[in-house]
């Protein structure tokens, strides 16, 4: 079974729910070992204390802040939980939004968990829920995790609840530090109803079940066939970038190939790689048709050809 990585309550006015978090994800990245170049043997990352000039166990080691140049302050675990803070161990909400907010400084998502009530605030903890889910709303909270404090928003999610924390609106870069260009475009109708043809061909639901980390799952295989003493094959150089294009003939391929590739995966939403796997089958076929439209047109040709070098000779 999971383990809670956090213990606490949900705070709402005068109400208390007892709560526990749990990671809602986990990371499935392939991780690597250092090792020595020469014998192949794995390296050790030790802890070194520079002024006894010898390897310390982790065991050893403390938090220290540096309150000045060279000048460290020392904070325990005891000290952090003694912060002066309500969030330190309760799920502050400050107000409720609705679902649907625009606000760019909290579509940046850090993290996400799962609550799991405690048995006395089940029934506190799904009318929250219900409430939430009724009205359309999200919680907006503080909470403290891992020695910091983080702005979070809670939001039902089928029979519990989920808290992604977010980030401070002074985290986020501004875009103004972006190169967007000054330039205003004007486009053609003609472009706008392709583009919008190509996008409602790629519209549908969101399934995360059609999704998988393809980048994880090709390196996985690389590693195996090192594994196996097999050779690693090259991987196709991406065409170049940049260059300019035709808008209307890419839109115009897009949407047809879109289209092929919709309707040969039972009216699904397209995705890109969808988009062009149609799109080489739909060439594939045509250069096929073509071929054989050629040598039918041979064919019918052949025996006037013959008639007509008897009848010169």
């Amino acid at each position: 079974m999971a383990r809670a990585m956090w213990k606490g309550a949900i705070q709402f006015g005068l109400v208390t729910i007892p709560v526990k978090l749990y990671l809602a994800t986990e990371s499935k990245g392939i991780s690597f070992n250092m090792l020595h170049k020469t014998d192949l043997s794995r390296i050790q990352m030790k802890v070194w204390c520079p002024v006894e000039d010898e390897p310390i166990s982790r065991s050893d080691t403390v938090k220290g802040y540096e309150h000045s140049p060279g000048e460290y302050v020392v904070i325990t675990d005891e000290d952090l939980e003694n912060v002066p803070l309500k969030t330190v161990r309760s799920i502050e909400i400050e107000q409720f939004t609705k679902a649907e907010r625009d606000d760019a400084a909290v579509r940046f998502v850090k993290s996400a968990y799962y609550l799991e009530p405690d048995k006395v605030g089940r029934k506190a903890f799904h009318l929250l829920k219900a409430v939430l889910e009724e009205e359309g709303l999200t919680a907006i909270c503080k909470v403290v995790i891992k020695d910091r404090e983080a702005l979070a928003a809670l939001d039902p999610l089928g029979d519990t609840m989920l808290m992604t924390t977010l980030h401070w609106p002074d985290e986020i870069r501004s875009v103004g530090e972006l190169d967007l260009g000054d330039e205003s475009y004007e486009f053609k109708p003609a472009e706008l109803k392709m583009a919008q043809q190509l996008v409602a061909a790629m519209t549908g639901e969101f399934d995360p079940a059609q999704y998988k980390d393809e980048y994880r799952e090709a390196l996985e295989t690389i590693i195996q066939a090192k594994v196996e003493g097999k050779e690693t094959v090259a991987v196709e150089a991406p065409e170049e970038s940049g260059k300019l294009i035709d808008l209307m003939a890419a839109l115009e391929a897009s949407v047809n190939a879109a289209k092929a590739a919709r309707d040969t995966s039972n009216k699904k939403p397209v995705s890109v790689s969808d988009a062009k796997a149609a799109k080489a089958r739909g060439t594939a076929a045509a250069s096929k048709a073509k071929a054989e439209a050629a040598a039918v047109e041979a064919e019918d040709e052949a025996p006037a050809k013959s008639a007509r070098k008897r009848k010169t000779a």
